[in-house]
């Protein structure tokens, strides 16, 4: 028995961050009815062809979920839905702002006929406030929440490789809905959710938020460095590769200047003496590591701060990822069903041994929709009228 199991998930979604809470509602044994725009879907289906045809972030987001297309603007296609919802404990939403408001699912418009339903709404910047009509896609809310600001070089902000604003609201809308139903449990009320990419991104960004409190100066852009710890970053080895080592403390930098540096006296530097002195000295520091690494192969580098007990890590590519030793010792690669056939996925981070997550197909565009009206009711002639008159 999975957490979840019992528990149907209606959602009205696109792109990733509506996806992604959703997806992990299902690992978790919930059946999430994706609702899609009959002929194109999601338009994540559409942002590349990269997995046997298929798009990456779709098939990443929407697994163990059933597809129904619906024309929510279509008068039966409506009445499908509030059928849906008469069934349902959540109901998710991440459309244009506004818009399900229009379509009769707030959460005020369903409370009274549905008092144990949980609405999450996900939104860029709130349902108020003067950025509420703004559009707001990932790469704008890494922008505008501040972020931008503390990546890249010192020449040239940088973001992030991943839609790291998405993630971050559908992590929260995750964890909220998950709150909400245990306090259903207690109270038997549903409740109504706000998730903003922008609130998201912001906790997020708490730190450098008071490392620059009171208009102290934010941290500085450092590329893949630690911004304010030194040496905590990438160093190249002496076959051009490249080592990724981190010091948090004081007996940490004495034993990286005995065992691998090979040069106690270095630690009593008045120059490299403490980490302020460090990260003020960087440039000179880093020309002594640089020259002491290029001794040795980045194999031989990484030995030697694993003997010395000092955080390092190589500098993976996808390819490296993919074939990472410690994924496969830990048997995390499940293989999925698609249209395109099986792909690998990744088991979600978090294990438990009361339960192993469900891993289903990802599915092709409408692929339930048959089988979700029969359910609800609809006879096969109804529905052959309502894909007719592109309905579903």
């Amino acid at each position: 028995m999975r957490p979840l199991d019992g528990i149907t998930v209606v959602t009205l979604e696109h792109a990733i961050a509506a996806p992604l809470c959703t997806r992990q509602l299902a690992d978790l044994g919930a059946r999430v009815i994706k609702i899609e725009r009959p002929g194109t879907g999601d338009f994540a289906r559409a942002y590349d062809t990269r997995v046997k045809g298929l798009a990456s972030h779709f098939v990443w987001t929407n697994r163990s979920k059933e597809s129904l297309t619906l024309d929510v603007k279509d008068a039966d296609a409506q009445s499908i839905l509030h059928q849906l919802i008469g069934k349902a404990d959540v109901l998710v939403q991440n459309l244009a702002p506004g818009a399900a408001a229009r379509l009769g699912l707030s959460f005020e418009a369903l409370r009274e006929t549905h008092p144990r339903l949980i609405v999450c709404n996900i939104s860029g910047y709130g349902p108020d406030g003067p950025y509420r009509d703004k559009k707001a896609y990932d790469l704008l809310i890494q922008s505008e929440g501040g972020f931008l600001s503390t990546t890249g070089t010192p020449e040239e902000m940088a973001k992030a490789g991943c839609s790291i604003a998405d993630i971050a609201a559908g992590m929260y809308a995750y964890s909220s809905i998950l709150a909400a139903l245990i306090q259903r449990g207690k109270t038997g009320e549903g409740a109504k959710i706000e998730v903003s990419m922008l609130e998201a991104m912001a906790e997020w960004m708490s730190y450098p938020l008071y490392y620059a409190y009171d208009g102290a100066p934010p941290p500085p852009r450092a590329g893949a460095a630690h911004a304010t710890i030194y040496p905590y970053g990438p160093f190249p080895a002496g076959d051009g590769k490249t080592i990724m080592l981190g010091l948090q403390n004081e007996r940490e930098w004495a034993v990286f200047c005995d065992k691998v540096l090979e040069d106690s006296a270095l630690a009593a530097d008045p120059r490299f003496s403490s980490n302020a002195a460090r990260n003020a000295n960087r440039q000179a520091l880093r020309e002594i590591i640089i020259e002491k690494l290029a001794t040795m192969n980045v194999e031989a580098v990484a030995g030697r701060l694993d003997a010395a007990g000092i955080a390092n890590a190589r500098v993976n590519d996808m390819q490296d990822l993919w074939d990472h030793p410690q994924l496969h010792a830990r048997n995390r690669w499940r293989d999925v069903a698609t249209a395109a056939g099986p792909i690998p996925a990744l088991l979600p981070p978090a294990d438990s041994s009361a339960f192993e997550a469900r891993m289903a197909a990802v599915p092709a565009l409408g692929e339930h929709t048959d089988a979700i009206l029969t359910e609800l009711g609809w006879n096969k002639d109804t529905i052959t009228e309502l894909r007719q008159k592109k309905a579903i």
